[in-house]
């Protein structure tokens, strides 16, 4: 990478222009406010295989056709919106200013996390020896969700003479940020109307071509120098009715700095309220702000963000700096504004359009942060899904299951949007896709109602939401259970695992798998916590959803067989088979294809462009049979295998553990959490800690070789917080309390964060010696909080600091 600046623990700084390295810039310094993203572009150039300046509006997805191998395909992408960042300039009669084409003396780029803001300060020369410096600030407004804004400061250092500048709101613009999905169709704007307002306004208005959603943008620009506004008129420049530019000159005099400030306001037809959007646009955009005041009013929105969420870690910067980035960001990606908005998380954030913006189960990782600071917005994203359990129903119906199933990939309806075909880069042909058989990502959103239940014991959101999509899906849970006479056992068949790696048994020609031993074992657990959510609902409720759902009392007893006869298979040495037939596959030659490929993380493509299949080899992208030890502990195993008459016992942790990590490419970043996870439960500190900064290098250093400029990964960094907070410091909920069992590691001195639990603040220190915990008092409640540490309990007053010595874990 190029060189970082990282002085300060809330700066990500870059000390030149690499235009090799841009793309992956842009996705790092994107700006949002979880209703749009905008990325951290260059101003100056318009998509080019050097930059991509993308916009994407949270939820705004549209359907196009395309002829692949023969085949009509229809996918439904994450739209690139209208680009509204555009500007450049040129001196007197000379070319324009873009970066790749002048001698740069100097360059700096930051992006400053603690106030949501992109800078960047470049000082070039000109052909004819013009010396010019560049100031330029940019925000998507955390304070309103509508507004974009940047300042673009302009100051000649060894001349005077006339400057054109020349600014744009551009609808030409492509999906064209992946380039595997470049034989795609990727026009997806129709245009409706463009103009002019008040002197220097500009407005634009398109629409998608399937889904008729309308986005409306309107600018404002305005000159000052030496903090007066200047009068500037500008002309027209358009393109037919998708692009609008504006263009205007003035004098500038040597040593004299020239402020461009352009104000931008975006709404859409989706937007809560509004059908014709263009006139909120316009009238937002004539309010003339300062940048100033927009900028003072956006930090103080961040400011409030941070002293809710910010973890403070003492000892080692690179986590420090790493962990406020990945906050950062999935605050950039959903936000309080997302309680107003229709639209799930996407896997790869508003940074980009991998994976077309879909929904998958990422938020399985990502979760907890936002139940433990913001449950507001976590329940804004399981509105999403409970909004489409229709639609899930539906699905289940197709596939002749019962109750909700939802979509590996989800968009703007809940309808299944998987491709069914697959572009494989080493080979460049087209196969067949089947990871629509990835049923587990329903057993995700189970989860995540779960455990924000359990995290805020939030009865409304229960009651309104909760139980009847958690009970849906065990629903469904139990329809896709056979019970077979022969081995008095439940199974599963046609699915897939999260390994994602493995479709179908090398003999077989129908895709899918039988008894996936992840599959198996959510389904016990979703069905026996269903049996709690139904106990938590009071007598009226419990009756109304359980006729809704058409939950007799023959098909609850069915779940509670289930939970007794599930199949699960494990051999003599206690390893759980990932599915069954998978102990007769073939072992893979890892030290020869490593030798020979030496990036292996992606086994499936390397094999299929040799002409075999992934299908007959024990290798896996991502952990599978882990899964399960990741998101449950080790006593809800214990309760599970007991449950079906099983042997379970932790060594059972540590062989699955050896077993599986040899046998996997970590394809996925989300592996290197699991992995990680798993090594700090079986006192692996040293391994735990290599895995950890992996998972924090994932993004930020591109570790997958290219994947991060389409997109950052929102699984791996909602997952490196999830490690922070249940892994180093041990902290979970049970029953009644709260539960911390901390093991820092050997860098960490100390970790000072604050969290929600049952709607009270609790702000929690831990060292390695001593954890201090205050509690927050609540009117009308006196009692304490009972807090388990290290297996002891105690009742904690409130309103109190209280301070706890604990021994290290740690060998000396």
């Amino acid at each position: 990478m190029a060189k970082k600046k990282t002085s300060s623990p809330w700066t990500i700084g870059y000390e030149r222009f690499e235009p090799a390295e841009e793309g992956l810039r842009e996705a790092l310094c994107t700006l949002g406010n979880g209703y749009f993203g905008t990325r951290g572009a260059a101003y100056e150039l318009v998509a080019s295989k050097i930059h991509y300046p993308g916009t994407y509006i949270a939820g705004l997805y549209n359907r196009l056709a395309t002829n692949v191998a023969g085949r009509t395909i229809v996918n439904e992408d994450f739209v690139n919106c209208p680009n509204w960042i555009f500007l450049t300039f040129k001196i007197g009669d000379e070319d324009w200013f873009y970066p790749s084409t002048v001698r740069i003396l100097s360059y700096r780029q930051q992006l400053d996390m603690h106030k949501g803001v992109l800078s960047r300060r470049v000082r070039f020369q000109t052909k004819k020896g013009k010396k010019t410096l560049v100031e330029t600030r940019r925000i998507v407004s955390m304070d309103d969700p509508h507004c974009g804004a940047f300042e673009y400061i302009i100051t000649p250092e060894n001349y005077s003479d006339l400057i054109t500048v020349r600014t744009m709101l551009d609808g030409t613009v492509l999906n064209a940020g992946v380039e595997r999905y470049r034989q795609l169709n990727s026009k997806h704007w129709k245009p409706l109307s463009l103009g002019r307002f008040d002197k220097n306004g500009a407005y634009l208005s398109m629409r998608t071509t399937q889904s008729k959603i309308e986005v409306a943008q309107a600018s404002m620009i305005r000159l000052f120098s030496a903090n007066r506004e200047k009068r500037i008129t500008t002309k027209s420049l358009m393109k037919g009715k998708e692009r609008i530019g504006q263009e205007f000159r003035f004098v500038a005099r040597a040593g004299h700095s020239y402020n461009i400030e352009k104000t931008t306001y975006i709404y859409t037809s989706r937007d809560e309220g509004i059908s014709k959007p263009i006139a909120p646009a316009i009238e937002s955009a004539k309010g003339l702000q300062r940048f100033g005041c927009l900028l003072d009013k956006h930090q103080q929105a961040w400011e409030e963000l941070w002293d809710k969420v910010d973890i403070k870690i003492d000892g080692h910067n690179f986590t420090q700096r790493t962990f406020r980035f990945h906050m950062f960001h999935l605050l950039q990606t959903a936000s309080l504004h997302n309680s107003k908005i229709d639209a799930g998380l996407p896997a790869r954030g508003l940074h980009g359009e991998a994976y077309r913006g879909h929904i998958f189960w990422d938020s399985v990782y990502a979760m907890a942060f936002y139940d433990f600071h913001f449950p507001k917005i976590s329940r804004a994203l399981i509105k999403y899904r409970h909004r489409r359990l229709p639609k899930a129903r539906e699905y289940a119906k197709d596939k002749g299951y019962s109750g909700a199933m939802f979509p590996w990939q989800s968009g703007s309806s809940g309808r299944e949007e998987t491709q069914i075909v697959h572009l494989n880069p080493m080979s460049g042909k087209w196969g067949p896709d089947h990871s629509s058989n990835q049923r587990h990502v329903s057993f995700a959103i189970a989860y995540n109602v779960w455990k924000h239940w359990e995290r805020t014991r939030d009865h409304n959101f229960l009651y309104r939401n909760g139980a009847e999509l958690f009970l849906s899906i065990a629903h469904f849970c139990s329809s896709l259970t056979k019970y077979e006479p022969k081995d008095k056992r439940y199974h599963t068949k046609g699915v897939m695992g999260p390994d994602e790696f493995h479709e179908k048994l090398p003999s077989s020609r129908k895709a899918g798998l039988k008894d996936n031993a992840y599959t198996n074992i959510m389904v016990v657990w979703i069905l026996r916590k269903a049996k709690e959510v139904i106990s938590a609902l009071p007598d009226g409720q419990r009756e109304r959803i359980k006729n809704k759902l058409k939950l007799t009392d023959k098909e609850l007893t069915r779940w509670e067989d289930i939970t007794e006869k599930m199949k699960i298979i494990v051999d003599s040495r206690g390893i759980i088979a990932q599915f069954d037939g998978y102990f007769s596959l073939q072992e893979l030659d890892w030290e020869g294809y490593r030798s020979e490929y030496g990036n292996i993380h992606r086994m499936d493509r390397i094999l299929k462009a040799e002409g075999e299949s992934p299908d007959a080899y024990k290798v896996s992208k991502q952990a599978d049979v882990l899964m399960a030890f990741y998101l449950l502990s080790l006593s809800d195993m214990k309760d599970i295998f007991h449950g079906l008459g099983y042997h379970f016992d932790k060594s059972m942790l540590r062989k699955n553990y050896n077993y599986y990590v040899q046998r996997t490419s970590h394809g996925s970043t989300l592996s290197k959490v699991v992995h990680c996870y798993i090594s700090q439960l079986l006192g692996k500190p040293q391994e735990a800690w290599r895995w950890y900064l992996e998972v924090l290098k994932s993004d930020i250093h591109d570790t997958q070789g290219g994947t991060t400029p389409e997109g950052i990964h929102m699984g791996v960094m909602g997952g490196s917080i999830d490690m922070m907070f249940r892994g180093f410091c041990g902290l979970s909920f049970r029953e009644d309390r709260v539960v911390i069992n901390p093991d820092l590691p050997k860098k960490i001195q100390k970790v000072k964060f604050k969290f929600l639990y049952k709607d009270r603040w609790v702000w929690l220190t831990v060292t390695k010696n001593q954890i201090t915990i205050f509690i927050q008092g609540i009117r009308g409640l006196t009692l304490g909080l009972p807090v388990e540490i290290n297996d002891k309990l105690h009742y904690f007053p409130l309103e109190k600091v209280h301070k706890i010595s604990v021994k290290s874990k740690r060998k000396k």
